[in-house]
């Protein structure tokens, strides 16, 4: 198979952030009296706070307190973790390389519009995709496929043309549910029994890399 398009997931995928994200989550949900584990929060990581409140407490998804917790998560992570949040090894040379060989980039994360645009500067990439999705661009985040939805809607790229790059079981799920390939990386913390349904796994950005000439992604289908 050869792709004209490469979209990337990007915390856990092109940045180290899944924990930090994890531990922001613990102690907004402690605010409002929920001493949820972090290990148990850490497993849900990659999916939005819209289904990451009631799967970490039980709270029914239309509480006005998810969209609460939500917001003070989001002020917790920018206020006290983002500061630590780096690239991961060899991320924005593999989306370089991967626009020298004439691939279509595109962003489809659940991270909110406001987070992304700090995190694509992490990564060392802002400004280099195509278009970007985030969770403020659908009404339901990963592992629904709505995020992942837009970003082909706004490239207009046929979906046997596109693969996505994520590192939790939530992109594998949000990616075949949109019909496209996905490509997993270890990088999130995930094992491969979480990330099945994808058709190559990588420790991160760096092994692709590496190993580029030999995967799915050595050919472009419209070189540009």
């Amino acid at each position: 198979m050869s792709y004209q398009a490469v979209f990337f997931d990007v915390d856990g995928t092109l940045v180290d952030s899944n924990d930090l994200h994890a531990r922001a989550w613990v102690e907004a949900l402690a605010e409002f009296g929920y001493a949820v584990p972090l290990a148990r929060v850490r497993r849900l990581i990659g999916m939005g706070g819209e289904k990451l409140v009631p799967a970490a407490t039980g709270m029914r998804p239309d509480d006005p307190r998810v969209e609460r917790i939500g917001d003070r998560r989001s002020e917790r992570f920018a206020a006290r973790w983002l500061a630590g949040v780096r690239p991961l090894p060899g991320g924005a040379e593999l989306v370089r390389a991967l626009e020298r060989r004439g691939f279509r980039i595109g962003i489809a994360s659940s991270a909110k519009q406001e987070e992304l645009a700090p995190l694509l500067a992490i990564a060392g990439i802002e400004g280099e995709a195509e278009v970007a999705t985030s969770a403020s661009d659908a009404a339901r985040s990963k592992p629904d496929p709505d995020i992942v939805a837009a970003a082909i809607r706004r490239l207009g790229a046929p979906r046997d043309e596109v693969v996505m790059i994520g590192d939790t079981g939530y992109d594998v799920e949000a990616a075949r549910r949109a019909g496209i390939d996905v490509i997993g990386f270890r990088s999130g913390g995930w094992s491969d029994a979480d990330l099945a349904g994808a058709i190559a796994i990588y420790d991160g950005p760096a092994d692709l890399l590496r190993g580029l000439d030999t995967s799915v992604l050595a050919e472009v289908a419209r070189p540009r």
